[in-house]
């Protein structure tokens, strides 16, 4: 991979994450109450907090691949960091195929992510 590949890769991940997440501070109502997160609305807002500002960080490796390289596998981490508790969640049916199938895209930017970080050489 090239680091202009990388540079696109994890700055479209960052614009895409922030569309799919941005939003999400005015559909409180309509996400958490179904999934009965209204009684601690932190978890909510802590959850899209902390998930916007990674897409920041998704953004500055975007913005120098090469030199943020030791970032990418904790890129991955935090993509795959959410995969895994949603894929144990779905298979005990504790969340909806819906909600498995959106974030099997995490799965694949952490996949990304990592490919990324094996190709690109370390700066000297």
């Amino acid at each position: 991979m090239t680091p202009r590949l990388a540079r696109w890769q994890f700055r479209g991940a960052a614009i895409y994450g922030l569309i799919i997440l941005l939003p999400l501070y005015f559909l409180e109502r309509q996400v958490a109450a179904p999934a009965a997160m209204l009684d601690h609305p932190i978890y909510y807002y802590g959850f899209v907090g902390a998930a916007a500002a990674w897409q920041l960080v998704y953004w500055t490796i975007g913005g120098d691949p090469v030199r943020y390289r030791a970032f990418m596998p904790l890129a991955a981490l935090a993509k795959v960091g959410f995969w895994i508790p949603s894929l144990i969640l779905w298979l005990n049916g504790r969340a909806p195929t819906s909600t498995f199938v959106v974030t099997n895209g995490d799965l694949i930017l952490g996949i990304a992510f990592f490919l990324a970080w094996r190709s690109l050489k370390a700066p000297a």
